[in-house]
């Protein structure tokens, strides 16, 4: 199998390092694609020998070079590409979110009835054993049929900084938080109660991150950037771009090419997205989702309940346990902090029993394991798999549809109706 990149930002480079290491019996890179000469650059030395490299207006001979596309570019742009791959009669991978809009959604579900490629959206989340087991025991029936599920989730100013100082931060490029992050959140329910949504409300804001927010709280005017800051090295919102070798070859070093700064202030003008939302949601199994999600908490984790006829499963997790100051002046140090203070645990409280913790088997690498099993079923294909694992343009649709239609109804103040086993909204 003949595989091409296209976007070659940092999401791309664990598809990468598979093809070059555990995976490289299941294909080889024939081509790389992305409007930055450098970033190209970057992964053509890692991959250790001259891959042909376009530029996105050479697309079309991508193609002809592929037998399938891996799609890892900025969200707003992926429908372009995954229609046009699948249009080409190519197999398509991309990172979720599937795209950021319902317009998207129809042309990529129009594009994938009438190809013979196949879509996979790589809902690595699935995957990880925590929720493979979360599945799995609802699965089995052991709190009888789901009435309603609580989830909260934290992104600590570590993680959740880190989207207002990039891309993400306008609404136009991700579709904000409710469908980049969120839906992998939502997928998991979709996934964990096998429902798909029926109606939606929400309420969002911008309550930390932005100049305005910064100006109520009485912050000093505050530079635009990281690089050349007076508070680098000591405040710990601004990202010292320089100290991760990765981060610097793949943007700092190539942001002359295309002027994109990656390490903007998260109090800096021009943010478009929400950093606290809360989601009601309504499946067609007449179960009850409450969400919510919040960017600037001060430990990173997410806890879940669902309640159910025969009784309740809890499972919580806590990725890291506190954020330190220093984070952002030294992401390598962080990231073992982040190792070191995180647990997790599943509970299951049946009617009339003493609760009971759910074993958890945790294997290696990323997501305990979960992106190992992930690779394994993008490249090789999936097994017998009771949990039905890998996701297909549906279950990103319905995904994303559900951010969509939260973002739309904490506009508008009214509920919206999703239709179609929740792939098109009414």
């Amino acid at each position: 199998m003949k595989y091409a990149f296209v976007g070659l930002g940092h999401r791309a480079q664990m598809y990468v390092d598979a093809l070059l290491g555990e995976w490289r019996d299941a294909g080889t890179i024939a081509a790389l694609c992305d409007g930055n000469r450098t970033r190209m650059d970057y992964y053509v030395e890692r991959i250790g020998h001259e891959v042909p490299c376009f530029a996105p207006g050479e697309f079309g001979k991508v193609l002809e070079l592929a037998d399938a596309v891996i799609v890892t570019t900025v969200d707003a742009t992926h429908a372009r590409y995954v229609c046009a791959a699948l249009d080409a009669g190519r197999d398509v991978i991309v990172e979720k979110p599937l795209t950021v809009d319902a317009e998207g959604c129809a042309a990529i579900a129009a594009a994938a009835e009438r190809s013979s490629g196949k879509l996979i959206v790589t809902f690595n989340y699935r995957y990880s054993p925590r929720n493979s087991a979360v599945r799995r025991v609802l699965m089995e029936g052991a709190i009888g049929e789901v009435t309603s599920v609580h989830f909260e989730w934290m992104l600590d100013t570590i993680h959740g900084a880190d989207y207002f100082r990039r891309w993400h931060r306008e609404r136009a490029n991700s579709g904000g938080l409710l469908v980049h992050k969120s839906t992998h959140h939502f997928d998991l329910v979709n996934w964990w109660i096998d429902a798909a949504p029926e109606l939606v409300f929400a309420q969002t804001d911008l309550r930390f991150y932005g100049a305005e927010n910064a100006r109520k709280r009485g912050l000093a005017q505050r530079p635009e950037r990281g690089q050349g800051a007076p508070g680098l090295g000591t405040d710990p919102f601004i990202l010292d771009i320089s100290a991760d070798p990765r981060l610097k070859r793949l943007y700092l070093d190539a942001e002359h090419e295309d002027g994109y700064i990656r390490d903007q202030d998260v109090f800096g003008e021009g943010i478009t997205i929400d950093d606290n939302m809360s989601v009601l949601v309504r499946y067609s199994n007449r179960a009850v989702l409450t969400y919510s999600l919040h960017a600037h908490a001060p430990w990173e984790g997410y806890r879940v309940a669902f309640n159910g006829t025969a009784g309740r499963l809890e499972l919580d997790v806590v990725e890291r346990e506190w954020t330190p100051p220093h984070a952002a002046i030294d992401p390598s140090a962080a990231s073992k902090e982040h190792a070191a203070g995180s647990w997790e645990r599943l509970t299951l409280r049946r009617h009339w029993s003493q609760p009971e913790e759910v074993p958890i088997e945790r294997g290696a690498g990323g997501h305990g394991g979960g992106d190992r099993l992930l690779l394994n079923d993008v490249f090789r294909g999936p097994d017998d798999d009771p949990l039905a694992r890998q996701a297909g343009y549906r279950d990103g649709i319905r995904s994303v549809l559900t951010g969509v239609a939260a973002t739309t109804a904490a506009r508008t103040g009214a509920p919206v109706h999703l239709v179609d086993d929740g792939t098109r909204l009414r």
